[in-house]
């Protein structure tokens, strides 16, 4: 008999499995009327009703009018039935209580930590708070999580929103049960750490604790561009290469995917060649690669810092270099787009301010992998803000709170 993981977050409410698909919906979709919910869970009008008043009364959702073409977003291909109420009636929409509950998200970096809180529908509602890593020890790190956590939280409170419920923690890395971290590179922790255990007993408050490409792109699919879609991709490339995919708003569980597979996939036959010794895989991606491939071609050593600063300043060798990283990203990205065919594709990460800087060259890299007659890939590169990796943390452990 297999057991089934403890999860390290309470349920916010008790009820149904379809009680707490009601209430996920509610979150992607509101303000969305019970007749809509119905269709799209494929739930009588009854059992909507039903289980809509018990989240009322347990403070979970509230209704709200609904102004003519005021809703949310819906999934996509999603047909609506014809409304069958009586005309002139007014449309009640329900929605989640945003001021219900407060979570604290953070993103653990190689450097520092960066950390907000946000609202019950993942929006941020405090500043972002910043400490530095000068131990990676696990027990500093805990010291840090706990001052950044009084620090959300002070600043949550002062503000007029309730006390956060739970923290949600995000690292590149690998993640056991969403508690225990076995696999760190960036911290260099040579054994499994149990980060959820140690952060609640340090702040009171249960924990989560999640990949970070992985809580970007649930982020996207429960509160931003990936709501609604059959299916979601992130790509981001920074301090390292990473990927995660979504279908129907769900992570693609592999237990692999959290060590950096992606970067090993060949973007460039004439490439650098990686620590592992493949040549022209998608590591040259990395800051790392490109400082180094940058030093070759000016001549002397140069850090990535010094890179990006010579191409904000247009540099001719600079920008040679941003051409072909953004040709290789685009290779990149059509490999994805061809295989996991996803309806959109988020480039993100640290060093993902490169791809606007050759926007022409990332999409004459798709194209040259794409067939002519296929559909062009729908891509967006928000701006990179370390706060919005935060409060995607927190998105996950809003989505295992609600369940």
């Amino acid at each position: 008999m297999v057991q089934m993981a403890v999860s390290p977050l309470p349920q916010w409410f008790e009820g149904s499995e379809y009680t707490h698909k009601v209430a996920v919906c509610v979150m992607k979709y509101g303000p969305i009327s019970r007749i809509t919910l119905a269709q799209i869970l494929g739930l009588s009008q009854g059992a909507v009703s039903r289980i809509t008043s018990d989240l009322i009364y347990a403070g979970v959702i509230e209704e709200t009018p609904m102004p003519s073409g005021k809703a949310g977003k819906l999934p996509k291909g999603f047909v609506q039935k014809e409304n069958t109420e009586r005309r002139g009636r007014p449309q009640m929409g329900l929605r989640i209580i945003k001021n219900a509950r407060s979570f604290v998200g953070m993103k653990i970096n190689a450097t520092h930590i960066s950390a907000v809180a946000v609202n019950a529908i993942g929006q941020i509602i405090t500043g972002c708070h910043d400490l530095e890593i000068e131990d990676t020890s696990p027990q500093t790190v805990v010291t840090l999580i706990k001052q950044l956590t009084i620090d959300c939280s002070d600043e949550a409170e002062m503000a007029g929103w309730p006390k956060p419920c739970a923290v949600g923690i995000s690292l590149g890395g690998y993640v056991v049960d969403n508690a225990v971290v076995t696999f760190a590179p960036f911290m260099h922790w040579s054994q499994p750490v149990e980060l959820s255990a140690m952060v609640r007993e340090a702040t009171g408050l249960p924990t989560g604790i999640y990949n970070d490409i992985d809580s970007l792109v649930v982020d996207a699919c429960l509160f931003g561009s990936g709501v609604g879609l059959d299916s979601f991709a992130v790509l981001t490339f920074g301090a390292g290469v990473g990927y995660s995919l979504t279908v129907n708003g769900e992570l693609v569980s592999c237990p692999d995917k959290s060590y950096g597979l992606v970067g090993h996939i060949l973007v460039d036959p004439d490439g650098p060649r990686c620590v592992s010794g493949h040549k022209g895989c998608a590591q040259c991606l990395s800051d790392n690669s490109i400082a180094a491939e940058y030093s070759q071609i000016i001549g002397h050593p140069a850090s990535f810092d010094d890179f990006a600063r010579d191409a904000r300043a247009n540099k001719p060798q600079a920008t040679n270099l941003v051409n072909r990283t953004c040709f290789r990203l685009g290779t990149m990205v059509a490999t994805i787009a061809n295989l996991a065919m996803p309806d959109k594709i988020m480039i993100a990460g640290e060093s993902s301010f490169i791809a606007k800087f050759g926007i022409d060259d990332l999409r004459n890299g798709i194209n040259m992998y794409r067939h002519s007659q296929a559909a062009p890939v729908d891509f967006e590169i928000p701006d990179h803000d370390w706060a919005l990796w935060a409060k995607a943390a927190a998105a996950q452990a809003i989505r295992q709170y609600v369940g």
